[in-house]
């Protein structure tokens, strides 16, 4: 009689073990997932938009293209400055890729008259010229004071902040290009 109960007691045992170890690791996964035990990997570097915010309306004469951008505000002070250097640098680091990408600012018409100077110096970055509300629409948006990567399809899709200090700049340059290298290796287009 106990070989009996014993010879019952393993189906169930077998039953169980087979529980544990196929289902109860989905369930737990489930409920971590779910429960928001542990931060969500992320790979880029600067804060995504969402929703993108569309720039076609701006853009729509433009050729498609990649783009690292930029809005002058009305007084270019030292992070406005620095912000025009971190673009020009990212497309001078993109090297051989540098013609999927294109280095471009808004300049409206309140924007500071001094950073066209400041432009000069920096042949590559292309003056986008925006009306007086376009330029409202750009300032109350997620993209004022920031650097912002812009797809093909004229949605600024990924934003970086802007520094005072010319070193902190340039470090904060380096999480635009790894994005940017990483989003031209990933697209066909531009």
């Amino acid at each position: 009689m106990t070989t009996m109960v014993q010879t019952q007691e393993r189906p169930k045992r077998s039953l169980l073990i087979i529980f544990a170890v196929f289902v109860l690791p989905v369930v737990l996964a489930k409920l971590a997932l779910d429960g928001n035990w542990f931060e969500r990997g992320a790979t880029n570097r600067g804060e995504l938009l969402q929703p993108v915010v569309s720039l076609t309306s701006m853009l729509d004469q433009q050729a498609p293209s990649w783009r690292v951008m930029y809005v002058v505000p009305a007084t270019c002070n030292a992070e406005c400055e620095n912000a025009l250097y971190a673009i020009q640098q990212v497309w001078i680091a993109l090297g051989k890729e540098s013609d999927r990408a294109r280095p471009a600012v808004f300049m409206a018409p309140d924007s500071d008259p001094g950073a066209a100077a400041v432009l000069a110096e920096y042949t590559h970055i292309e003056a986008l010229a925006v009306s007086e509300e376009q330029a409202s629409t750009l300032n109350k948006s997620a993209l004022a004071n920031h650097l912002f990567i812009v797809d093909t399809q004229g949605n600024a899709m990924l934003r970086y902040p802007v520094y005072a200090l010319r070193q902190d700049a340039v470090m904060g340059s380096r999480d635009v290009l790894a994005d940017l290298r990483k989003l031209l290796k990933l697209s066909r287009i531009g």
